[in-house]
């Protein structure tokens, strides 16, 4: 009787680890071409490619463990055009595949984000209101796209210069989203509206934001004491 293949070449008493195979998932990698500052543990696929030309440092910035996979393409242009021409991303935040991220206006990503595959941030675009009738030779236009930590933003939703995504949201996979969506709701649509909180509650703020919203309590309630206090006298 024919021996089974595995057999035959002496791999059927080996077992099979399968917390060691990581397919479809990147390698470590302690640089990449064009990211200035990369933390510990990041994953960059081969296939990402970065746009940018000019010399300027710390523009393209990795926190640990960011996790970048296949195709995805961040986009800085011309890092000396404007001050504001950066991408950061936080720790453990994960880029699925194929997206597209634009620094060109100004990218911040926070912490343990989800960017879903072909989701696309644009914080660039072309001025189409007076100017060149040719679209090509008018101003760029940016403004800084803000993801705030634990956002989760859908496969193939794009985002657009100037908005940003509260602490914890959801943008809805093919969500186009031109206005902020607040920390814990939940955006969908073209145009994206909000649609619920992931909670049907306040969402809790983070601690520092919390502390400063008590003073700013504390400090009202004062000078409401002190007013009444002269229009009784």
């Amino acid at each position: 009787m024919a021996q089974p293949l595995a057999q035959a070449h002496g791999l059927a008493s080996q077992p099979v680890n399968m917390t060691d195979m990581l397919l479809g998932i990147p390698a470590f990698t302690a640089s990449h071409a064009g990211v200035d500052r990369m933390g510990a543990e990041c994953r960059i696929d081969p296939s990402v490619s970065v746009m940018r030309f000019g010399q300027r440092s710390d523009v393209l910035c990795l926190a640990d463990g960011v996790s970048i996979y296949a195709q995805t393409r961040l986009v800085l242009g011309d890092v000396v055009a404007d001050p504001c021409v950066g991408i950061r991303i936080g720790a453990r935040t994960i880029v699925n595949v194929g997206g597209y991220l634009s620094g060109e206006g100004g990218l911040e990503i926070g912490e343990d984000v989800l960017i879903g595959p072909h989701a696309k941030l644009l914080s660039a675009g072309h001025a189409i209101d007076g100017g060149d009738v040719v679209i090509a030779r008018n101003r760029i236009t940016r403004a800084r796209i803000v993801v705030e930590d634990g956002a989760w933003i859908g496969a193939g939703a794009i985002v657009l210069e100037g908005v940003t995504i509260g602490r914890g949201a959801v943008v809805a996979a093919g969500a186009l989203v031109r206005q902020d969506v607040p920390a814990g709701m939940v955006a969908a649509g073209m145009p994206a509206r909000l649609i619920r909180s992931r909670r049907g509650e306040a969402w809790p703020e983070p601690e520092h934001e919390a502390a400063a919203s008590w003073f700013q309590r504390v400090g009202a309630g004062l000078k409401s004491f002190f007013r009444e206090g002269r229009e009784v006298k």
